[in-house]
């Protein structure tokens, strides 16, 4: 069985040698793109650039929504372009990373692009028949900026105390909300990325400033909670930004009592939705996975999953028949009486105190 190090250095050989007949590369993020896409994107690049010297761009969809995330950006200056859709011409291989081949979440697919290769650590993120050419897919492994990580070690390719900061971030960040699993090869990594990250650029990330309009959906979030003896389901009345979404279900699977939780809200025309659970029976991705079935899209871990159902919000607002839709269908995947519900915060104890 060969080890780590000899896996990440056949890997990414693999990878280069995929590259070598391309002009320049296209490193493709999914949507919105998170602290391990961005991190494992700048990663490959900064391998191209050293070990196959092409022009490289890190490109994603969407926007940069949850507070910490925005200020890595803003500290780290990692190189992403933030696009509509992608724009190109000539012999360019695309990577996509941190994100499966048939997901609907990135600008390849919205494309119709089948890129060359695909780096990703998520567990729906097997290759489809006709799949790219190059896949390293760890569903094992933490995050996937591990698995770049490793491919700059294997490769005697130096990180920049920003670029560690951010692989190290990455991995902080997946293995939250209860994704406790470090691989071999994430217990590996990590000591080698701690020698080359900045600490105090870490502090300050997880120290980025919340704007009051936060606060209100956060309040409103909680006044919208309602539990199904251990199930719970928030369907936020505003969102002043889509990270609330997430933010809240962090917060609601730590209430004692609560095994799975579904909080979303709508932004623009659509909903977006983030699902947590807390114990190892209990799938998230599977349960929205079942939920979003012709609904919408998304996928995650086993116990942090996102997704979209697009095209269903009216100024800022779910249509009162898709939220039934929705609430059904969850119930209905988690096994949840749909008589029994309760509000997290008792309505009387919300009015005493307006």
């Amino acid at each position: 069985m060969p080890n780590e190090v000899d896996e990440g250095l056949n890997k990414s050989n693999q990878l280069l040698q995929t590259i070598a007949s391309f002009d320049s590369c296209l490193v493709v993020m999914h949507d919105n793109p998170d602290p391990d896409a961005i991190a494992s994107g700048w990663a490959i690049v900064s391998l191209i650039h050293e070990k196959a010297d092409k022009a490289c761009r890190l490109v994603g969809g969407g926007a940069i929504v949850r507070g910490e995330n925005r200020h890595m950006v803003d500290l780290l200056q990692p190189p992403i372009e933030l696009v509509d859709e992608l724009d190109f011409a000539g012999n360019v291989a695309t990577i996509l990373v941190d994100c499966g081949l048939g997901a609907s979440n990135h600008l390849l697919t919205r494309g119709g692009i089948c890129p060359v290769a695909v780096i990703d650590h998520h567990a729906n993120g097997k290759p489809d028949s006709g799949s790219a050419p190059f896949h390293d897919l760890r569903p094992d492994v933490a995050a996937s900026a591990t698995i770049a990580a490793s491919y700059m070690k294997s490769q005697n390719v130096e990180p920049t105390a920003k670029l560690a900061t951010a692989m190290f971030y990455a991995i902080r960040s997946e293995t939250a909300g209860y994704e406790f699993h470090f691989s071999d090869l994430d217990r590996e990594m990590l000591p080698w990325i701690t020698k080359r990250y900045d600490p105090s650029l870490v502090a300050e990330i997880e120290s980025a400033p919340l704007s009051r309009g936060y606060f209100a959906d956060l309040v409103l979030a909680f006044q919208s909670a309602f539990l199904y003896d251990d199930i719970a389901i928030c369907i936020l009345p505003r969102a002043e930004g889509v990270e609330i979404v997430g933010e809240v279900a962090d917060l609601l699977i730590r209430c004692d009592g609560i095994r799975c939780v579904l909080c979303g809200a709508a932004h623009r025309e659509d909903f977006v939705i983030s699902v947590r659970t807390c114990d190892d029976q209990t799938n998230a991705a599977k349960l929205l996975q079942k939920t979003l079935t012709g609904l919408g899209g998304g996928g995650g871990h086993a116990h942090r999953a996102g997704g979209k159902i697009s095209g269903v919000a009216n100024n800022g607002k779910l249509r009162p028949e898709v939220e039934a839709q929705l609430t059904r269908r969850w119930l209905s995947a988690c096994h949840a009486k749909q008589d029994c519900a309760t509000r997290l915060v008792d309505r009387r104890e919300i009015m005493d105190n307006l």
